[in-house]
């Protein structure tokens, strides 16, 4: 199958990966990085240059398109497929715009959870219209109380207020400021849920769907989870608290009732849903919806699912996901990334990395912002690579991906030593 990924990241690498290793597809990656090179042909798209992507995709008969970031989707790239005569029978896995607001609009998401019964913390929204009753409200919120920009706002939307002075402030910054610019013009104001979080992935096609390997991330700079959020410096799959019994009120009072939201509101979804949870006592609670998969979780997700997942999204895009069956590695993945030094704050870039021709054994090298340059793999993003492996038990995966990171080198190179630290 000829198939085209949108995306530059380490879940598109890790996306490339799975379809390249489990089957044998020919593949395209808009616009790719180093890593994707090696596993199909890197094309020099953006990922909302809509034009340039459907001139690429019938030049080239391209049969499916699986758009890796959120972006492209909630700008509307499904709707400008299917409007497209040429485009519209192109097998498209991800959802329309209207479906997408499920990660692009966190007022959506919960209002489409309290429509469908979906456990959630309790929440309002507020816009300029109501400020003066948004500022009273979060004046006089138990705490902690969270804060969270409506839109996208690339992972930092979302305040966590210790105290009412704190979240007033932050509510004043996010409406009247623009703090996140137009992310912040609506702002959902939740109580805190205390517990531990974990990421579950389906594909789904609107009306069936199938789980894949769930996974828990890292997002704190420090170790022993401390220090700024970032997008995810590690993730391990599966999880260990998430036991068959934890997994089938997740299925029960999750997984179904969102589906059948969606069958039941007329969504056009087809596609990933990543549901972020958090555990709390011993039930599931949402916190949120992507549109896509996560990152890093993808990075341990794809490796353990031994399943080709280009024929699970074929299977979405032609109603037949009954027929699939999900087989996954038994054993333990960890994933740690290595950041440039700053990161989450301002970070340089154009650094040598070196280290990226040794053996990895069983270990799994995936690129996130990297690109050639002058013939050298340099440094371009803030996350810049990790290093997948698995283990018998969580502490050995670790020990192996970090064995690996300590021979790449590249300048003010930074990475947690500590992920998986509670199950270990």
């Amino acid at each position: 199958m000829k198939i085209l990924v949108l995306g530059s990241g380490g879940r598109e690498h890790a996306l490339v990966w799975n379809m390249k290793n489990r089957g044998n597809h020919e593949l395209f990656i808009a616009p790719g990085n180093p890593g994707t090179a090696a596993l199909g042909v890197n094309v020099d798209l953006g990922i909302n240059d809509f034009e340039g992507i459907g001139a690429f995709c019938r030049q080239n008969q391209i049969e499916m398109v699986v758009a890796g970031p959120e972006e492209p989707l909630v700008k509307g790239i499904w709707d400008f497929f299917k409007k497209d005569a040429a485009l519209k029978d192109i097998l498209f896995i991800g959802p329309s715009q209207f479906g997408a607001q499920l990660e692009g609009s966190k007022a959506f998401a919960k209002g489409f959870m309290e429509r469908n019964q979906i456990p959630t913390a309790a929440y309002r929204e507020f816009t300029a219209i109501n400020f003066e009753e948004g500022k009273a409200y979060v004046g006089n919120h138990a705490l902690p109380v969270v804060l969270k920009a409506d839109g996208l706002a690339a992972g930092k939307g979302v305040v966590i207020c210790q105290t009412n002075e704190e979240a007033v402030a932050e509510f004043e910054a996010m409406i009247q400021e623009a703090k996140f610019g137009e992310a912040s013009r609506k702002v959902v104001v939740e109580e805190f849920l205390s517990g531990i979080e974990m990421s579950v992935f389906i594909v789904t096609d609107g009306n069936e769907y199938v789980l894949l390997p769930q996974a828990k991330d890292y997002k704190r700079i420090g170790e022993k989870d401390s220090g700024l959020n970032t997008g995810g410096m590690g993730a391990v799959s599966p999880v260990p608290f998430a036991d068959a019994m934890f997994m089938q009120k997740v299925t029960d009072r999750i997984i179904k009732p969102t589906v059948e939201g969606l069958k039941k509101e007329g969504i056009d979804y087809t596609g990933f849903v990543f549901i972020g949870l958090i555990k709390v006592g011993d039930d599931p609670f949402v916190i949120e919806y992507n549109c896509r998969m996560g990152d890093p979780e993808t990075e341990v997700v794809m490796p353990r699912l031994k399943t080709d997942l280009a024929l699970i999204c074929k299977a979405a895009a032609e109603n037949r996901l009954a027929e699939i069956t999900v087989e996954e590695d038994p054993r333990t993945a960890v994933t740690v990334m290595a950041v440039s030094g700053g990161y989450p704050g301002d970070y340089e870039k154009g650094f040598k990395i070196t280290g990226l021709d040794q053996p990895m054994g069983a270990s799994i090298l995936f690129h996130a912002g990297t690109k050639t340059h002058a013939g050298q793999v340099v440094t371009n993003g803030g996350r810049v690579l990790c290093v997948t492996s698995f283990g018998d038990t969580v502490a050995d995966a670790v020990r192996n991906s970090k064995a690996i990171l300590s021979d790449i080198h590249f300048d003010d190179m930074y990475y947690r030593r500590d992920i998986g630290f509670e199950f270990m």
